[in-house]
């Protein structure tokens, strides 16, 4: 099993649509082979920062997630209209 933690930073007043997207994405997760739970979390000290938590079985189905055209779709979306700065992901492995 792998961890995920997707880091964002949004623009300063986008971060509701930030939050809608990503209850939209997680039904697409949830489906997503490997996937078992992620979590989105805000930074009490930066509101516009947020960390996404996303369990796998392992780290080729994560891999395979992201090289998916849903998650291509959902980056795109996201670099055009909402991320302040390039997203970073960080694996930790169990």
């Amino acid at each position: 099993m792998i961890t995920v933690g997707m880091n964002y930073h949004v623009i300063s007043g986008k971060q509701g649509d930030f939050e809608e997207k990503f209850a939209a994405v997680i039904g697409a997760l949830e489906a997503a082979q490997g996937h078992t739970k992620s979590i989105l979390w805000r930074d009490v000290g930066d509101d516009a920062s947020y960390l996404i938590t996303s369990e796998w079985s392992d780290e080729q189905a994560f891999r395979d997630f992201i090289q998916s055209q849903a998650f291509k779709d959902v980056t795109n979306w996201g670099k055009e209209q909402i991320l302040s700065d390039r997203p970073q992901h960080k694996i930790y492995k169990h």
